[in-house]
């Protein structure tokens, strides 16, 4: 396991591949901005050669003096890679299958000249810029030839590359399985090191299957230092590795401590507002309900020790856990509340008449907000005074 983990960010590049997603040239700088700010390692900031606008953010981005290593992305293609060059990155990824199946069938070459492509381009961007950083990528590495991605690994690190990175491209690995990352990642470090080679190894894991931060986990425990991620996970299909989860494992279950964490929930609702794509209530660690507690067994318990009920911290965020007002809420759930509002001194009765009305309303579907829970006791309140005149 590598004590030395680096988050590299692909909300920018990954993200943009989300179908309807796109961020506007002032949208990508402010959130490099943030990740920057959070302390994320590296930010990967587009493909430059996709269109001019994309190459323009990657410019602009790149020649900000942020701390963050900032990268861009490209195919084994000089011209790629040149234009990425201009941009003034410190890191390029390349990426080339090197499949049996895809070599045949849509590059139309062997293994020998795929190598030879991949290092001829590695080559030439180290000779343009000695002091780069080039992540090699494999793609559909784990679906590939094992002996294909040894040999083209072996290659480009030769010819310079700095990285190596697994992908699954497809979220084909189940941790605890014969496609375990774990293993995945240990075979392949163990090939690299025969040859007295030692590349970094990232991972790029995708979510089709709702594992890639559990086989990021299995490659960070096997030695990998890089993990991707992106805000959302958004990226192809089911996406990628969730950034917020996976610092928060990483911080709470891990004993990291280099992330700026309380500054997520920021950059989620901005990218969430640029993105079209919504928060889901449920949503881990940075969903609204994260830290809800709901039932009445639930809030009473969490009310007197929260761990009962949490096994994450919400102060690491900056949030605070709070506990929902509806149909399932019990009497300590309306305590806890009304001594947020400054509602000490109600009977018991009324405290009584009060959960009853709440409970009223969390049956119609709705859940009753700090600011609505006053006007329910005020009501409630002259309603019993009412009655006692009308005695």
């Amino acid at each position: 396991m590598s004590s030395l983990i680096q988050i590299l960010d692909s909300t920018l590049r990954e993200g943009e591949q989300t179908p309807g997603v796109y961020f506007d040239k002032h949208i990508k700088l402010a959130i490099a901005k943030m990740l920057d700010d959070i302390g994320v390692d590296i930010i990967e900031t587009g493909h430059p050669s996709v269109t001019q606008e994309i190459h323009d953010s990657v410019e602009i981005i790149a020649h900000n003096n942020f701390k963050a290593i900032i990268g861009a992305h490209a195919r084994s293609l000089k011209d790629d890679v040149q234009l990425a060059l201009s941009c003034g990155v410190d890191f390029i990824g390349v990426f080339y299958c090197v499949s049996d199946d895809r070599l045949n069938t849509v590059f139309k070459k062997d293994l020998g000249n795929a190598i030879k492509q991949i290092t001829d381009v590695i080559k030439f961007a180290k000779k343009e810029n000695p002091d780069i950083i080039i992540r090699y990528t494999p793609e559909d590495t784990v679906r590939s030839e094992f002996s294909n991605v040894v040999a083209a690994s072996i290659a480009a690190v030769k010819a310079g590359a700095d990285v190596i990175s697994v992908a699954d491209t497809t979220g084909y690995m189940i941790p605890g399985t014969d496609r375990s990352m774990f293993q995945y990642i240990s075979n392949l470090k163990h090939e690299l090191n025969k040859q007295g080679l030692n590349p970094k190894i990232a991972v790029h894991c995708h979510n089709d299957r709702g594992l890639a931060l559990a086989n990021a986990l299995d490659a960070y425990r096997a030695g990998a230092e890089i993990i991707d991620a992106s805000v959302l996970g958004l990226g192809e299909r089911a996406g990628i590795v969730d950034l917020a989860q996976l610092m928060m494992v990483l911080t709470a279950d891990f004993g990291m401590n280099k992330w700026k964490l309380e500054k997520l929930d920021k950059l989620y609702q901005f990218v969430s507002e640029h993105s079209g794509v919504p928060i889901p209530g449920n949503y881990p660690i940075i969903g609204k309900h994260a830290f809800t507690h709901c039932a009445g067994v639930h809030t009473h318990a969490a009310s007197i020790n929260p761990t009962h009920y949490e096994s994450l911290n919400p102060e690491l965020l900056g949030k605070s856990r709070s506990f929902s007002l509806d149909h399932m809420s019990g009497i300590a759930s309306l305590k806890y509340a009304l001594a947020l509002i400054d509602e000490n001194n109600l009977s018991a009765e009324l405290k009584m008449e009060v959960l009853a009305e709440v409970k009223n309303i969390g049956q119609k579907g709705k859940v009753v907000e700090l600011t609505e829970l006053p006007h329910i006791v005020h009501y409630i309140k002259q309603n019993y005074t009412h009655k006692q005149k009308s005695k």
